[in-house]
């Protein structure tokens, strides 16, 4: 190790969906101030879990430990130590209570770790065991994921389903298999999507499977806010829900459209009443067509727009709207493939 360098950094966050940031690390406590004696430590599950550290243990982030399960222990590795785990837990709403906390046991020994291991290399074959099992069971229901336990004595399937599955028979069978305790946890969609991974239309990685650890509700409104084209098959994601990324800018849109004027105000010239067709936020240009001809839009920039409504508040009228268009276009005629998907169904309830 290069001179001046220091071991504490060895462990950096680097990929890793569930790293988080310590930015209270380099904060030194006063006096009187007792060190919280609790640890976040993350698991494979795209979940983190708090546990009270035992007296005379100094763990540090990175540290692989062995922690209290039921039944049995787990392996976890500590993500967050220090005053910012206070922090983290109110966040999250949970009460910060040592009493009825579960204990990180120690650090892994080295036989811990090579049955963690073992642990690890069964899981790709009990999904597949799995399937094959719901299959034989005529059960409507999709294995995702299967996540063994630190000490191998238990295993949690991940499984989505779009009814109530009665999967008793299948807990036996699975029990005779793999000798070790079931159990079954569903998931929706989304998390179905994170855990099996993918690239989305963007081209890049999910976001759900590189650095999402929550997910947001996202409406419909989104897409109209946005201008989007209610398009199912251009605004659904892998999960077959609305993509998260339609919340990303949807504040943004919202603050730029307050300077706009309703939808439902309507232009009036001695040519005609022009009604509102789309908006462009970036370009700040607002397009109308004439009542009597929707085919033909113009696009008014917006300052020219208010002008337009200043005018008709006084009861004056311009002579058209052409005069102040920028751009002229013709609504191009064609046959809509997804006129009879349901858009709305975005909008039904999901398991999160």
């Amino acid at each position: 190790m290069p001179d001046g360098s220091n071991s504490d950094h060895a462990f950096q966050p680097s990929c890793a969906k569930l790293d988080t940031y310590n930015w209270l690390s380099d904060i030194e406590l006063s006096p009187d101030e007792s060190r919280i004696e609790i640890v976040e430590v993350r698991f494979k599950s795209s979940e983190k879990e708090f546990f009270k550290v035992l007296y005379g243990m100094d763990l540090k982030e990175g540290d692989i430990v062995a922690v209290e399960s039921s039944p049995g222990h787990d392996i976890g590795i500590v993500s967050l130590t220090g005053e910012v785990v206070k922090l983290q837990m109110k966040k999250k709403k949970i009460r910060i209570s040592t009493d009825d906390m579960k204990k990180v046991y120690r650090r892994t020994r080295v036989s811990d770790i090579e049955k963690w291991v073992s642990a690890v290399k069964l899981e790709d074959e009990a999904i597949f065991k799995t399937r094959k099992a719901a299959t034989e069971l005529n059960l409507a229901m999709k294995i995702n994921d299967v996540e063994y336990q630190g000490d191998g004595t238990k295993a949690i399937f991940y499984y989505t389903a779009d009814e109530r599955v009665d999967f008793r028979d299948l807990i036996k069978v699975l029990a005779e298999k793999f000798r070790v305790r079931i159990e079954m946890k569903q998931i929706g969609a989304r998390q179905e999507a994170a855990r099996i991974g993918g690239i989305g239309s963007c081209g890049r990685e999910l976001c759900c499977a590189t650095w999402m650890t929550n997910f947001n509700s996202v409406s419909t409104n989104n897409a109209r806010t946005q201008q989007l084209s209610l398009n199912p098959s251009k605004l659904a994601g892998q999960c077959g829900k609305l993509k998260c990324c339609l919340n990303y800018e949807n504040s943004t849109y919202l603050e730029a459209l307050e300077e706009f004027p309703s939808s439902h105000v309507k232009l009036k010239t001695k040519k005609g009443i022009a009604e509102y067709q789309k908006a462009d936020v970036f370009k700040r240009f607002i397009w109308y067509s004439y009542s009597n001809d929707f085919t033909s839009m113009m696009a008014i920039p917006l300052d020219k727009v208010k002008e337009i409504v200043k005018m008709n508040e006084k009861g004056k009228l311009p002579e058209k709207l052409e005069d102040f268009a920028e751009t002229l276009e013709r609504k191009a005629e064609y046959e809509n493939g997804h006129e009879n998907d349901d858009f709305y169904r975005f909008d039904k309830d999901e398991i999160y």
